[in-house]
């Protein structure tokens, strides 16, 4: 079996289908793992979603931003205009069987086997990879029960910025969400700044990429993520960003993480130049 990590698809189905062929992908034997951000912006967020969902166990995926974004807009708690990308998806027949679907997604996956652990965004450097399954928990039983909606309308907002145990309620399920579906950079106490998306050396000098926190507990599992289209592809600090902004005309990248030599595979978006891919 071959699995195969897949960056932000954000609703680029055609350039998605031309990555699964290129890597030769067999739904009965391998599995695909998507990053999050499934939706949104790009011009095919519904068929993207039919299609991952009717690979069922061939494709595991974890909630990004823009899926929760999704989430709420259904829900009432956030308004969507007509010339929104997710329009389409929401005025959808089978909307419902979607949501119900996108809405019992995990926002944490660890493979103990492979040594692999995903999350959409990043991690709090107090938490080891534990903790963040333990922590992500709260947030997903949640969105599970008939309450999400409560949920989804509390969800939003960048405060509190730092992680405290001791947080309850609202304040506590905002802060698990905000770091594994918004960070980038925080402080060495892990206190998040949401303002700043540019590559690394554009930030202010009290801000770090949140894999670069020193005392980060997280860093004896190797943490694949997606979200941050200005980082790129990286492999470095025991952790692989996959999100090559293929729908701001990048790429949209795949990584084989079952064999102890990664390799990476993309395929360009339409609006981006032909280039000698991998043979």
């Amino acid at each position: 079996m071959s699995v195969y990590v897949i960056g932000d698809v954000q609703g680029c189905f055609d350039e998605l289908q031309e990555l699964v062929d290129y890597i030769a992908f067999n739904p009965k034997k391998d599995q695909l793992w998507f990053v999050g951000d499934l939706v949104n912006r790009g011009p095919k967020s519904l068929e993207t979603l039919r299609w991952v969902k009717s690979l069922e166990n061939s494709a595991v995926t974890v909630l990004g931003n823009h899926d929760l974004h999704l989430l709420a807009a259904h829900a009432g708690a956030k308004e969507i205009r007509t010339t929104s990308s997710l329009h389409k998806t929401l005025q959808a027949k089978d909307i419902d069987t979607l949501i119900e679907w996108l809405r019992k997604q995990p926002l944490i996956q660890y493979n103990k086997k492979l040594k692999f652990s995903m999350v959409h965004a990043g991690l709090a450097p107090q938490w080891s990879i534990l903790d963040a399954i333990e922590y992500s928990k709260e947030v997903e039983t949640v969105l599970r029960s008939k309450k999400y909606k409560d949920f989804l309308f509390n969800m939003y907002g960048d405060q509190p910025s730092q992680w405290d145990g001791r947080l309850k309620g609202w304040n506590r399920l905002r802060a698990i969400t905000n770091y594994l579906t918004r960070i980038r950079y925080c402080n060495d106490k892990g206190v998040m700044n949401f303002t700043e998306k540019g590559a690394p050396g554009t930030q202010s000098s009290n801000m770090k990429p949140w894999y670069e926190i020193p005392s980060r507990k997280s860093q004896d599992i190797t943490v694949v993520f997606g979200h941050w289209s200005t980082l790129g592809h990286i492999n470095d600090h025991n952790v692989i960003s996959t999100d090559t902004g293929c729908l701001w005309g990048g790429a949209l990248t795949a990584v084989r993480i079952d064999s102890d030599k990664l390799t990476t595979y993309q395929v360009d978006c339409d609006a981006k130049k032909e280039i000698p891919r991998k043979k």
